[in-house]
């Protein structure tokens, strides 16, 4: 009698012990299904990053070789101001050195109070294109070493879109703001970057549409930007032409 019951207490503590090990293979492959989909992204994501930083590092090198004109058209209000032009090229500590083309513009006409007007405007006018020049400095050209750090502070998302993948960076260069850089891996060039930020404070917001294109030893380049600040009524284009070797 004893044996039997020992038998049967056997039995369903192996069937016990069975179903909670069934239980736990199902809890873990449920748990595998979900976390696999993200593993996979995590590891396309990382893939993406490595060629767009590799790419940005290598146009930094490879434009530094060049010279180029930039035309600048500012709208202000409505109302189109002259258009400036400027040769650029690299200075040895990596800023661009901005030589102005064409004449200067003519001094204003009138007494001297309306001159003293103008001049107030233009230095108002000189004081916030620095801030636009500023904001400008910190999205483009795409910096490697900015889009790595990002990267490892995990302030990237990856949205694939077909031929390209769009990587989506939040708080990237300022707290609030958001860049999104379109990359072409058949291509292997960045074709674009969408930005929304902002000056000194949130509530004057700035948006920024860059374009970019290849030259023909492959360097990808800012074609064209397109800063559009709503507060200001300020819609500034800069036009990237005539790339040449400094050494032809």
């Amino acid at each position: 009698m004893n044996g039997r019951l020992e038998m049967t207490y056997r039995k369903q503590a192996t069937s016990t012990v069975g179903a909670a090990v069934t239980r736990f293979l199902l809890v873990a492959a449920v748990a595998l299904l979900a976390v696999a989909p993200a593993i996979a992204q995590e590891s396309q994501l990382q893939e993406k990053m490595s060629a767009v930083t590799q790419i940005a590092a290598a146009n930094k090198q490879r434009l530094h070789q060049y010279q180029w004109i930039e035309l600048t058209q500012m709208t202000l209000d409505g109302d189109q101001k002259p258009a400036t032009q400027n040769l650029c090229r690299y200075a040895p500590d990596g800023s661009v050195q901005k030589t102005p083309l064409g004449a200067p513009p003519p001094p204003p006409s009138g007494g001297r109070l309306k001159e003293r007007i103008i001049e107030k405007k233009k230095a108002e006018m000189e004081q916030y294109m620095a801030s636009v020049k500023a904001v400008l400095s910190l999205y483009v050209p795409p910096d490697p070493q900015a889009l790595g750090q990002a990267y490892q502070a995990g302030k990237v998302t990856l949205q694939p879109g077909g031929g390209v993948v769009n990587l989506i960076f939040a708080n990237y260069a300022q707290p609030g703001d958001k860049m999104t850089l379109t990359f072409n891996a058949a291509a292997h060039a960045i074709t674009s970057l969408s930005v929304d930020t902002y000056f000194d404070q949130t509530k004057d917001v700035v948006t920024l549409q860059v374009q970019m294109a290849t030259l023909p030893d492959g360097t990808n380049y800012v074609q064209q930007t397109v800063l559009n600040a709503t507060a200001k009524k300020l819609v500034v284009t800069t036009t990237s032409s005539s790339f040449q070797l400094i050494n032809q």
